[in-house]
């Protein structure tokens, strides 16, 4: 079965108590899948577990991109957590695990 690792990379990190999530195709036929695939809902369901407010979307089709900001996901920020990824780097693999159905894959 495809994931979105297959046709996406992603990148992470922190802003305070929020965690940031950009998902970047590989190849610009790619992107519409991926806007199809991924909404704020279904990032916020990914990270369900980790995310405690609301998910930002932001559409950057110039850059075959998504970014998404997750507010009040890191535990109060690396100064105050004791979570062991307390910055929101590694945060990126979980949604490239998501399945592709045949109809998605470019």
């Amino acid at each position: 079965m495809k994931t979105l690792r297959d046709i996406a990379i992603a990148r992470s990190g922190d802003k305070g108590n929020r965690a940031t999530l950009s998902v970047i195709a590989l190849d610009p036929a790619a992107y519409p899948v991926i806007e199809r695939l991924l909404s704020a809902e279904q990032v916020r369901s990914v990270y369900g577990g980790i995310v405690q407010g609301r998910v930002d979307r932001y559409p950057l089709p110039h850059l075959g991109a998504l970014h998404f900001v997750l507010h009040d996901a890191l535990a109060g920020g690396v100064t105050r957590s004791l979570a062991l990824d307390a910055h929101g780097k590694t945060l990126s693999s979980a949604v490239l695990a998501l399945p592709l159905t045949a109809a998605e894959t470019p």
